[in-house]
């Protein structure tokens, strides 16, 4: 499972790579790429505390996911069909029934 990320800048929900690295770069966990390319030629560098407080909640999302996923209910439906009446009343039955 990978974390999601909410970028500061824009609001909008992204998905980095599994590695949080870019063939380009570090990934990070409080921009988007889009804003995260604007910061940087802005020069603006990315809020340590903010990181790390993402990263920790990200982690802490996809922990809570994997519990969920986890104790999801067994699945309790029956292996087979139950039998019809008509399955009861075949001749089988009555040979049974003789016998």
């Amino acid at each position: 499972m990978r974390y999601v990320f909410e970028c500061l800048e824009c609001g909008v929900h992204y998905l980095p790579p599994e590695g949080m690295s870019y063939p380009d770069g570090p990934a990070s966990p409080v921009w988007c790429t889009v804003c995260q390319g604007l910061m940087c030629q802005r020069g603006i560098p990315e809020p340590a505390a903010a990181a790390a407080v993402a990263l920790a909640a990200a982690k802490a999302a996809l922990t809570a996911r994997t519990l969920q996923a986890d104790e999801a209910t067994p699945d309790v439906r029956p292996s087979r069909p139950a039998r019809t009446r008509r399955a009861r009343s075949g001749p089988s039955s009555a040979r049974s029934k003789l016998g």
